[in-house]
């Protein structure tokens, strides 16, 4: 399985990335069109696109899609951690801010458990949509970074 995103897998200690949950073609679809929706900076468009994943493969398929979007901002070349958050006053940041950090650490430290709890969390909170659509920003933001 390829990440929708950077059409690669991540493997670290035997572990991927991405995982399979639908169609390959179908999560690079979705994938795509989160990232259209976000460099248009339509923000109903990517919660759009998020709805339409969880319509068609439930929550686990919005998960691949925003494990492969960390893929995406980290980048290729990840040596094997441990890797530290370097984020100061991270307390004092938005929820969705805090959520992002936390969820990029959990991808960079290749643990799905805390990547999956909190993106259990952000879900009993309430506060999912508004954490999938920072990190769809803030990929956005890396990719632009990057070719600049």
């Amino acid at each position: 399985m390829t990440c929708p995103v950077t059409r690669k897998c991540w493997v670290v200690d035997q572990r991927f990335y991405c995982s399979a949950v639908t169609d390959a073609q179908e999560v690079r679809a979705d994938a795509a069109e989160v990232l259209r929706s976000a460099f248009a900076g339509d923000g109903a468009g990517v919660v759009g696109a998020f709805d339409a994943l969880v319509d068609r493969g439930g929550v686990g398929a919005v998960y691949d899609v925003a494990w492969c979007l960390a893929a995406t901002m980290v980048g290729e070349r990840l040596v094997t951690g441990p890797w530290r958050l370097e984020f100061p006053d991270i307390e004092d940041a938005t929820y969705d801010t805090r959520w992002v950090a936390r969820f990029l650490s959990a991808y960079a430290n290749a643990d799905q458990m805390t990547a999956e709890a909190l993106f259990r969390v952000a879900q009993v909170d309430g506060k999912l949509e508004q954490c999938l659509l920072t990190l769809a920003g803030s990929a956005v933001a890396t990719m632009r970074r990057r070719t600049a």
